[in-house]
């Protein structure tokens, strides 16, 4: 049953459809890769915009190099009480000038736009969520909204603010996009990102060519090695996705280069693997050829608690009276709920709007899910039983 303090806020969320959408429309419409500052921060400071004519102050966390993270916190009265923490970040994978090749649009049901699901939408949902609470009250906890800067390269800036503020929290909402099943997740792997350097030595391949080391040789032996540690009962999958190398067909290649993606579920599994690559890089085949492993982005798993299934459990409850049938899923995928929920915050992820085919031409979300999405995270955060102190 939904009560009248309920009804405010979730009537007021139906009613802004249209201001939801110009929004949206206005963020997606800002190139924002994640190694473009300047345009990681327009789409900042739009947001800032927004949450100070809703009568919040945003605060910027800056960083040199990539887009600065932006804090806002809503509070009756200044407090130590831990906050319910709504995060998403706002940098896409897509390049400088992809806007302009396919800006915003709307076809029937479904708005198409570069991050328009992953992740802009649940943004301005939480956004939104966010100002009902500002104009109505009601929230439980203090009620804070994190927006970080660079996501999609595995938060090299964003993870020690994300781990210091779920640290602190009291529960966190991932506004990843919803699944296209309309799910949420409950589950997520974690994920290395290595790239593998292999030297040999350049000979003419037809004249000299017992004074050559092959390091695409070694580099070939090397990935049939790593692929073979896939053992996909245990959820670890490992695939090199890029090669490069060599200098011409008729030379011996001195140099090869292979990224090495790796992905599992539980910590134990992680070492393991990690050991045994390191091996297979020590290890040559190829006479005289040397490697050397490099880590170059990580993202740690999303695995579920009693915390996080109790969490989980009152949104899903919450959900139901938005008119929405909620399932848990698990995914392969990484984000930045890991980081939260291995600093032991109850976590829930891809609360965002429903949407699909994300880092794609063709990724969509479902229009239709914008105000129940928003009304779903307003009840669970309104149901949530106050804190004891």
């Amino acid at each position: 049953m939904i009560d009248q303090q309920e009804a405010q806020i979730i009537d007021w969320l139906a009613s802004q459809q249209s201001a939801v959408v110009a929004l949206l429309r206005d963020v997606v419409d800002l190139d924002s890769g994640s190694y473009d500052k300047a345009g990681v921060d327009a789409v900042g400071e739009r947001f800032i915009q927004f949450f100070e004519t809703a009568g919040m102050a945003a605060t910027r966390e800056p960083h040199t190099t990539f887009g600065d993270a932006i804090h806002v916190r809503l509070d009756d009265a200044p407090s130590n009480e831990k906050p319910i923490v709504l995060m998403g970040h706002r940098d896409t994978v897509f390049p400088k000038g992809e806007v302009a090749k396919r800006p915003f649009r709307i076809d029937s049901d479904r708005a198409y736009g570069p991050g328009v699901a992953d992740m802009k939408a649940g943004l301005v949902m939480n956004a939104f969520v966010m100002a009902a609470f500002k104009k109505f009250g009601g929230n439980p906890a203090p009620l804070a909204a994190l927006i970080t800067a660079d996501e999609e390269i595995a938060s090299p800036s964003s993870r020690p603010v994300i781990e210091r503020v779920a640290r602190n929290a009291r529960c966190v909402f991932n506004a990843e996009p919803g699944r296209p099943t309309g799910a949420v997740v409950t589950g997520r792997k974690g994920g290395v990102f290595m790239v593998l350097e292999v030297e040999g030595r350049a000979a003419h391949s037809g004249g000299a060519f017992e004074k050559g080391i092959s390091a695409v040789g070694e580099l070939a032996h090397k990935i049939v090695a790593i692929h073979n540690l896939t053992d996909l009962a245990k959820g670890i999958t490992l695939n090199v996705g890029l090669i490069r190398g060599g200098q011409s067909v008729n030379t011996t290649a001195p140099s090869a280069v292979g990224e090495i993606d790796m992905r599992y579920i539980q910590a134990a599994d992680r070492a393991r693997t990690l050991s045994s690559i390191e091996r297979i890089v020590a290890t040559s085949t190829v006479p005289g050829a040397t490697a050397r492993l490099t880590i170059r982005g990580e993202f740690l798993p999303l695995n579920q608690t009693p915390d996080s299934e109790q969490l989980f459990g009152a949104y899903r409850t919450a959900a139901a009276d938005a008119g929405l049938t909620i399932t848990g899923e698990f995914s392969g995928g990484c984000a930045d709920s890991g980081f939260t929920a291995a600093v032991g915050c109850p976590t829930l992820c891809s609360t965002g709007p429903v949407g699909g085919n994300a880092h794609t031409v063709d990724e969509y979300l479902e229009l239709n899910s914008l105000v129940p999405r928003s009304q779903a995270l307003a009840l669970a955060i309104l149901r949530l039983p106050v804190a004891q102190n």
